[in-house]
């Protein structure tokens, strides 16, 4: 066998493994993994949903969808919307596990919560 025949083999089999080293690494995506998002709607004088699972990290957003104010607001203090007019929103990021119950100060008989783990 001549040098050049071993060298093609040598690269040749050098340009195989990285090749499948490649193919086997995990993707790394142009797009940045997006943050964890959930929604509740508030409407006809209820939260929806009315427990809500996430994991630490996730923003909620409340979104007002009744035709009168209302407010977000923890029962332990974590939390505290502004009065929200119909289609108004108020979100807040939760960063640690426990359960969040909620109410609306205006009407206080609308209860939610939020459980993160």
């Amino acid at each position: 066998m001549s040098s050049r025949t071993i060298w093609v083999l040598g690269f040749t089999a050098v340009a195989l493994m990285m090749t499948m080293v490649l193919a086997a690494a995990p993707r790394l995506s142009a797009n940045p993994q997006q943050a964890a998002t959930a929604e509740v709607k508030i409407d006809n004088f209820s939260f929806g949903p009315a427990t809500l699972t996430v994991a630490p990290g996730t923003t909620v957003t409340w979104i007002n969808r009744d035709d009168i104010p209302h407010t977000v607001v923890s029962t332990d203090s974590v939390f505290k919307s502004k009065v929200l007019d119909t289609d108004e929103k108020f979100s807040f990021t939760f960063t640690k596990a426990g359960t969040y119950p909620y109410f609306c100060s205006i009407h206080p008989k609308m209860t939610a919560t939020v459980v993160v783990k």
